[in-house]
């Protein structure tokens, strides 16, 4: 993958990366024809909060998911769902972070919903380790679209603003940056997953 090693570096430097442009934009409509067609059947639910029997809080979150494993995953998500796959073994192999194996969901935000500033990780499970974000954003996505993720690299400094362009790919270790969604004027697409260690 080409930006595998940079990625590697970032979080080794950083803990987080950002990549515009990691899917082409080809790639990137087919995985989001899979999310529209999916969330079209009715197989989508309101996200919850917390873990175990997560409590549906709309103040909090607006988006609605889907739970992705074998049954529900098409051709397009396969093959990037083997690219995170590389991604997992050259990070364990360079950083030592004991990166198991990977929970995802399709996000899908209706216009005005976002997510309050949080961490991906929860207070009484530790397993979260490496969060990935897939922008599945039409091509168009201007910045007066909303729908930026604000990102604290520094929790006293100001955020910064990353755009969900589509086919961007957003990295960062899950306990340790807090972020927040901001509302978008149209609906906001993504696929969120998260690199647990055993």
């Amino acid at each position: 993958m080409h930006s595998e090693a940079h990625i590697v570096t970032a979080l080794a430097n950083y803990g987080w990366c950002v990549v515009p442009g990691f899917l082409p934009e080809a790639e990137t409509a087919a995985i989001r024809a899979e999310c529209m067609q999916a969330h079209a059947a009715g197989t989508f639910h309101a996200a919850g909060t917390g873990r175990g029997q997560a409590q549906v809080r709309s103040e909090v979150r607006g988006d609605h998911v889907l739970w992705l494993d074998d049954t529900n995953t098409g051709p397009a998500l396969h093959e990037l769902l083997d690219q995170f796959e590389s991604l997992r073994q050259a990070v364990n192999q360079e950083l030592f972070l004991g990166l198991f194996d990977l929970e995802t969901h399709f996000a899908v935000y209706p216009p005005g919903a976002g997510y309050q500033r949080h961490l991906d990780r929860f207070r009484d499970d530790d397993r979260r380790s490496l969060t990935v974000i897939l922008y599945l954003n039409e091509p168009d996505w201007r910045e007066e679209d909303g729908g930026q993720l604000q990102f604290w690299p520094d929790p006293e400094a100001a955020p910064l603003e990353i755009q969900p362009a589509g086919g961007t790919l957003v990295t960062f270790l899950s306990d340790r940056f807090w972020h927040e969604v901001l509302p978008a004027n149209r609906q906001r697409l993504s696929l969120t997953g998260w690199f647990r260690r055993r």
